[in-house]
Order: C-alpha cells, then sequence, then structure tokens
C-alpha cells in the first residue's frame, strides 16, 4: 500500500534531516564510531563457507562494509552488492570481491560487472534512519523492502546504523521490513515484536546461527 502524503511528507523530511546530521558529522568520528561498528561485527558474525553475505557500497557517508567482508571472504564466505535492475524490480547481488571490475549503477554506485547472481544469507544493510522496533528509513526508492519481501528465503537482516540515525517511530506500513538486528557505536541489539533487547557480541552469535537455521528450512 502506498503512504499518504502526509506519510511520505513525514518521512522525505526526516530523511533529509538524518542524512544532514551523518553527512556533517566529522570523519573522525564517524570513523570512530565505524571501527566500534566492526568490532562488534567480527565478535558477532562467525560465518563459514558457504555462507553469502551482503553488503552495500558505502553512499552518503554511511558505514563501510567492505573491509568485513573482504575479512571474511579470505576465510571461503563470499560477499554480495545489490544491482538495481529497473523501476519497481527487486535488487539482484552480485559476487563481488576487491579488485573486481566495476561499473556505475544508480546514484553511480558501484556495481560489479556482470558477475555471477548470489542469495545472501546475512545483509549489511545501512539505513537512514532506525526506529525502535528495527525498521528502517532508506532513501525512499524502496529496493529493499521489495527484494526482502519477494525472497523466498528471508537473509538475517542487520542494520549497521550510527546512533544519530535513531528515531522513536517510523510509523512502519504492511510493506515495511524490520531488522532483526541493530549494530551502532554503542553496542548490539536484537529487534523482536515489541522492540530492542540488548545483547552481547556471543548472544549475538548465537542468536543469528539460529535464525539462518531456520530460514534455511
Amino acid at each position: 500500500m502506498a503512504l499518504t502524503p502526509t506519510q511520505a511528507a513525514w518521512r522525505k523530511q526526516h530523511r533529509e534531516q538524518l542524512l544532514a546530521a551523518r553527512t556533517s558529522a566529522s570523519a573522525q568520528d564517524r570513523a570512530a564510531w565505524s571501527a566500534f561498528i566492526n568490532a562488534s561485527l567480527v565478535e558477532a558474525l562467525d560465518l563459514q563457507a558457504p555462507c553469502v553475505l551482503g553488503l552495500c557500497w558505502p553512499y552518503r557517508a554511511e558505514f563501510d562494509a567492505r573491509p568485513f567482508a573482504a575479512r571474511l571472504r579470505a576465510r571461503g564466505v563470499r560477499s554480495a552488492l545489490p544491482v538495481v535492475r529497473g523501476p519497481g524490480l527487486p535488487l539482484e547481488f552480485r559476487d563481488w570481491w576487491p579488485g573486481v571490475l566495476m561499473d556505475k549503477g544508480v546514484y553511480d554506485i558501484p556495481v560489479p560487472r556482470d558477475t555471477e547472481a548470489l542469495l545472501p544469507n546475512v545483509l549489511l544493510v545501512p539505513p537512514v534512519g532506525i526506529d525502535t522496533q528495527g525498521y528502517r528509513l532508506g532513501y525512499g526508492g524502496g529496493y529493499f523492502d521489495r527484494t526482502l519481501a519477494a525472497l523466498a528465503r528471508k537473509p538475517v537482516c542487520i542494520a549497521t546504523a550510527f546512533d544519530l540515525s535513531r528515531i522513536d517511530t517510523l510509523d512502519p506500513q504492511a510493506h515495511d521490513v524490520r531488522m532483526d538486528f541493530v549494530l551502532s557505536e554503542s553496542g548490539i541489539t536484537q529487534c523482536l515484536p515489541d522492540g530492542f533487547r540488548a545483547i552481547n557480541a556471543a548472544q549475538c552469535r548465537v542468536a543469528v546461527q539460529q535464525l539462518l537455521a531456520e530460514r534455511a528450512n
């Protein structure tokens, strides 16, 4: 169901405010926040081959998951970047590794050139905003929600968010898809129907493996 004009205007206003806050933060602050998130990922995601990690090429001062993906790739875990195939279509995830040939995609974001299409088991999603139930505010194209709704097997979805992305509520609609976890510079939270639950890295590692097992069936 489409957003009402009032809902669309509210999301547009908050998207602009949140993007302004993120892009105006100092490079030193963003680097420090990113270091915390990366350390949490290293502790919390003990992924093994043949698992596939989906990630996003960093855009507009987002957390950069590429070093973490490269770390996993060194032990056999493949990684994949999203590619916009056309208006109204789900994203396609293509095999990516450091040094692969890239083309310019939507918003001039680099995408792998003609590599294999993969289905991620775990997906790292950098939101513009994230609310207290784990619903994310994106850039407005609806690509991720449309893609997650279309997949036969939903990946474990982890929002990699700076704390300045927090909002009270997105006023989620039927098409919005809740994240499973949020990793920020202040820690790890699991997103449940009744809200966030703070967990540590060991608890997250167990919860991720449980979800992977459930969604493999």
